[in-house]
């Protein structure tokens, strides 16, 4: 029996009773070099606005969830995420280890670091009760 022969699923009838042997070669599968690159990191922390004082905090995303107290107006609130206090999130390079600090504009989106150029995307992973979501 010729090989690769087509034949219908259900029926078993012949589909290709014309089929010579190809000569045309199928390339190596090469992977794009900016798929590659790619790293996907996860928020280190935020920058968000005091509820209280509006004055800038800068939290690590360790307290997501807990009770933090300002450090200027020393009152005590829950942080949150998503808030519309959030102003901005931080982590750092896994191309050139330098600390960057992105708007919340940028959440979600393939980025270039600022640094050295190396392409990122931010992502956060929440509870198993939550989907997946980039950030």
């Amino acid at each position: 029996m010729p090989e690769n022969l087509v034949h219908c699923q259900t029926c078993r009838s012949l589909l290709n009773p014309e089929l010579q042997t190809d000569s045309v070669e199928l390339p190596a599968f090469v992977p794009l070099e900016e798929i590659a690159s790619m790293i996907e990191v996860e928020p280190h922390g935020h920058y968000i606005t005091c509820p209280t004082c509006s004055d800038e905090l800068r939290i690590a995303g360790k307290y997501v969830g807990k009770k933090v107290r300002c450090k200027f107006c020393e009152q005590p609130f829950e942080h949150q995420v998503p808030s519309s206090r959030l102003r901005a999130f931080y982590t750092q390079c896994p191309h050139c280890s330098e600390e960057l600090r992105a708007a919340i504009k940028y959440l979600g989106l393939k980025v270039a670091c600022k640094h050295c150029g190396g392409k990122i995307h931010c992502v956060t992973v929440r509870d198993d009760a939550e989907t997946r979501a980039e950030v």
